[in-house]
């Protein structure tokens, strides 16, 4: 087995060496990740620049390549230039903070799991709440248990798993729950300042309210009650019942 561990905070964010260490015995790993972070990138792509990468070694051994692109970019170029052979298994976190509901579309962490699976590699984003501090450690070890379990039931190419393990400050995770995506919004605040010359901008503040979650077999609401939750995510985006009402409707004039 061999696994290509990426992120979206940057190849020097605790996250990613808690998870590097943590799939070694799963199998042969390589490390290729942004330079920086790129929290929100999406699934942007760089073609009207170079990609720069650079070998890391941390405490004198090579620990993995820093590409100053995005995480979808280090996932294309970490499958077909620098990786050892390409990979079996495409694993990317753990991110500082949750990636549930409709944060899925934003997050770089998701991004790369999806770019993995248009290649034909199957996936795992794996990220972990916000609550009072990130033990990335502790919740390395439920990211191994969740990615020997995937590769045990022969996920294949094509799938992407959305993980969530929640805040650990709150205790150890009351199990493992399979559940959709939540669709509740954010409710979204803006600080309006002025620049020096009186200029308005604005500053989108963090910690967004999220919106009611009525239904409780979601990601949001079974992260909430303190469960490690897994989504199986899909890249198709066609809306399939306005599909076909379309068609209909053209058809007929």
């Amino acid at each position: 087995m061999h696994i290509l561990v990426t992120n979206d905070d940057g190849l020097l964010a605790p996250g990613i060496a808690a998870l590097a260490e943590a799939l070694r015995p799963l199998g042969d790993i390589d490390v290729v990740a942004p330079a920086s972070g790129q929290s929100g990138a999406a699934h942007a792509i760089t073609f009207l620049a170079p990609l720069i990468c650079e070998r890391i070694s941390i405490g004198g051994s090579f620990f993995g390549w820093s590409v100053d692109g995005s995480p979808a970019d280090c996932v294309k170029l970490g499958v077909q230039e620098l990786c050892r052979k390409r990979p079996d298994l495409v694993v990317s976190g753990i991110n500082a903070g949750a990636n549930r509901g409709v944060d899925v579309i934003y997050s770089g962490t998701v991004a790369a799991a999806v770019e993995a699976a248009f290649i034909g590699i199957p996936s795992l984003a794996i990220s972990l709440e916000a609550s009072g501090g990130f033990d990335f450690e502790k919740a390395a070890v439920h990211a191994h248990a969740v990615v020997a379990r995937a590769i045990a039931l022969g996920i294949g190419p094509g799938t992407v798993l959305n993980v969530n393990i929640p805040g650990l400050d709150r205790g150890e995770p009351r199990g493992i729950r399979v559940v959709r995506q939540s669709t509740a919004p954010w409710t979204d605040t803006y600080d309006r300042r002025a620049d020096p010359r009186g200029r308005s901008y604005f500053w989108l503040k963090g910690g967004g309210e999220r919106g009611d979650e009525p239904r409780v077999d979601t990601d949001l609401a079974a992260l909430r009650a303190g469960y490690i939750t897994i989504t199986p995510l899909q890249y198709d985006l066609t809306q399939y019942p306005q599909l076909e009402y379309l068609e209909g409707a053209w058809r007929d004039g």
